[in-house]
């Protein structure tokens, strides 16, 4: 048995793992953005509200709070915990092979 046997599926669990970490990450950087008041006017914020809405466009419309900040993080949070839960759940099964 070869000791580099399986490292190209940790390898490839690893990838998956950070790809899920940093879409989550951009999700709940555009929740603390938005909890905060950043300056929508500049140019970072508006890229990361715009990644965030591009990530979160199948959620981020889903609840009907009254308060706009909660169907923010509602609906942009729920997106981040789905990416999180599925992203780490291929890795470990990516990882098994």
């Amino acid at each position: 048995m070869s000791p580099r046997t399986g490292t190209g599926s940790s390898t490839a669990a690893r990838v998956i793992a950070v790809v899920a970490d940093i879409m989550a990450f951009v999700i709940g950087l555009w929740i603390l953005m938005y909890l905060l008041e950043a300056n929508r006017a500049n140019e970072l914020v508006e890229f990361v509200r715009e990644s965030a809405r591009w990530l979160a466009g199948w959620s981020h419309d889903l609840f009907t709070f009254d308060a706009e900040w909660a169907r923010v993080v509602a609906g942009y949070g729920l997106a981040a915990v789905v990416y999180l839960f599925i992203g780490h759940a291929v890795a470990g099964r990516v990882r098994r092979f």
